[in-house]
């Protein structure tokens, strides 16, 4: 299960450091590069819901299979793509194997693990493979680009998945619920294509025009498509999505704060392995370990951020993880031409602070602010908004960007004489224009590459602070609408609740509270068999005024070790 795991966490990074070589080897423009990054994504996060009620339906084990299968075939596709339209296609692809893998690796490992405290220290151990595989994506992938070609990165996952698929095979148990409900496949297509609609018109955008016919139709379709999807959601009597629950304002307000913080991230890395690669002219392995230290902190700052909850409340941890974020986004977005990477250093590793800040506490709001009988929904929708919200970051920071340096690009070269061949790879992408100019005598060569990044660099400033805009409006909703300290909607219950179409980290977080509360009850329950006690006055619920309450919970240690705490009454 964790290697199946292993293979979604590399490919959701790994991609970055290649994108120069896709320019140089496929010729992808700007555009090409987001749909190959968001091609994955989309399909990815707008399959999740449905693929783990498939799942629930027809069996995990099953899912889990297929899933890998599908991932295997679309990794060997993707490797030997010989056009960045076949890539998009196959990565798309790769995205629906992710979608089955996802859900059904964690719904398993509950099945599997009955006894809570093994359960707890697989989830740690699973929770520990989300988050280093992660982690070194960019610096696998630059050590594979240093000795093979680009289609490494993507073949890498063949024999790993061959290998989960094979043993996965004899060792993982056969489950499904018997009592899953009806799947929404037309809530399902509704949104995915209205997010295609929504995506191509801010990717395309800037070749075709912001204003252009073909932009403004498709803004629109993808606008009535995903508000077709609302009022699918809304009447239908088994719906993938209940938007209902967008009402409470403390699961709205940390949906955003999910989303907008991944908004940020995969922009701006999505932004920033170019600008190391293609401007300051570092190697595709020396760009992966010098994007660590960000992984790093990030994994040192997240395990504190709910002490800092128990402290000072989730909004103001919240609120100011997303101005620590804007922060990291103004110091990268002044980074100069040359000699760059110190500051932004600086800029990465307080972008990193602000994320840890924001990810853990966000998600704890998103699952206490639901009934524990909706755990998967809350679940779903925090792996799903992460996913939407990098889609999103990618698109309109790359389109941003794209719009800004396309005429300047243009400019620039035409006063400087260049060739018109030479001119139109540039207006493509930055490593275009450096490709371009390698066939140019001195001083034309040089002048050339200076003036492509020059524009470059400009019109990565530009794009930062948009999302810069996004992450403060974001702080806003945190301070407006998260509670400082907000009771837990989740009661206790008596059981396991196995068989969760659960999906991330933060369902694990929840199955480690869940088994903690039953492992209480147990107690409670041999001590009442020992001792029978009918004197004491009870609640309206039958339940004694001195039992023991559940508070909510916190948590401290690493992603690999959990270790609970909280205050009981």
């Amino acid at each position: 299960m964790c290697a199946s795991l292993m293979v979604i966490g590399l490919d959701n990074t790994i991609l970055n450091v290649a994108l120069p070589a896709l320019v140089r080897d496929l010729n992808a423009s700007e555009s090409s590069l987001q749909w190959i990054v968001d091609g994955y994504v989309l399909v990815f996060a707008g399959l999740l819901l449905t693929a783990g009620s498939l799942g629930d339906r027809f069996g995990r084990k099953g899912a889990l299979q297929t899933g890998l299968a599908v991932f295997c075939v679309g990794s060997a596709a993707s490797a030997l793509a010989t056009s960045s339209n076949e890539l998009i296609l196959t990565r798309a692809f790769m995205g629906v194997g992710a979608a089955l893998i996802m859900p059904a690796t964690l719904s398993l490992l509950t099945n599997v693990f009955h006894d809570p405290k093994e359960r707890g220290r697989a989830i740690g151990a699973w929770a520990a493979v989300a988050g280093a595989s992660g982690a070194i994506g960019p610096l696998l992938g630059g050590f594979l680009l240093q000795h093979f070609w680009w289609g490494s990165v993507f073949l890498i996952n063949v024999p790993v998945t061959i290998f989960a698929l094979v043993t996965g095979r004899f060792l993982l148990p056969s489950s499904k619920d018997p009592n899953a409900p009806r799947l929404d496949l037309f809530g399902a297509a509704l949104s995915i294509a209205g997010l295609v609609a929504l995506l191509w018109a801010i990717i395309d955008a800037p070749t075709n025009g912001w204003t252009a016919p073909s932009t403004v139709v498709a803004f629109v379709v993808g606008v009535v498509l995903l508000a077709g999807f609302v009022f699918w959601e809304l009447t239908c009597d088994h719906p993938m999505l209940d938007v209902r629950f967008f009402k409470n304002r403390r699961f709205s307000a940390a949906n955003a704060s999910i989303t907008m913080v991944f908004f940020a991230m995969f922009g701006a890395t999505f932004l920033i392995t170019q600008y190391l690669q293609t401007v300051l002219g570092f190697s595709a392995l020396e760009a992966g370990a010098r994007m660590l230290p960000m992984a790093v902190v990030m994994v040192v700052v997240a395990p504190l951020s709910p002490r800092l909850v128990e402290r000072i409340g989730t909004k103001i941890v919240v609120g100011s993880g997303l101005l620590f974020a804007a922060a990291g986004l103004v110091v990268v977005s002044r980074v100069p031409v040359a000699n760059g990477y110190g500051q932004l250093l600086i800029g990465m590793l307080i972008l990193a602070v602000g994320m840890g800040l924001v990810m853990a506490p966000a998600t704890e709001s998103i699952m206490g602010s639901l009934p524990r009988n909706k755990a998967g929904v809350g679940s779903a929708m925090n792996d799903t908004t992460r996913q939407m919200g990098g889609a999103l970051g990618v698109a309109i920071i790359g389109s941003v960007l794209a719009s800004a340096y396309r005429p300047a690009v243009t400019t620039s070269l035409t006063a400087l004489n260049a060739p018109s061949d030479v001119v139109s790879a540039a207006r493509d992408s930055i490593g275009g224009a450096v490709d371009a100019a390698a066939s140019l005598s001195e001083p034309l060569r040089t002048n050339v590459i200076d003036a492509a990044r020059t524009a470059f660099v400009d019109s990565f400033h530009g794009s930062l602070l948009v999302a810069t805009g996004v992450l403060l409006v974001a702080a806003i909703v945190a301070f407006g609408l998260l509670p400082a300290h907000a009771g837990d909607a989740r009661e206790p219950v008596e059981g396991a609740l196995d068989g969760l179409a659960s999906l991330t980290f933060a369902e694990a977080e929840g199955r480690l509270e869940d088994d903690e509360v039953e492992l209480e009850l147990q107690s409670h329950g041999r001590a009442a068999g020992a001792e029978t006690d009918v004197s004491r006055p009870s609640s309206p619920g039958g339940r004694p005024h001195d039992a023991p309450t559940r508070q909510p919970v916190g948590f401290e240690g690493s992603a690999g070790e959990r270790i609970f705490h909280g205050t009981r009454q």
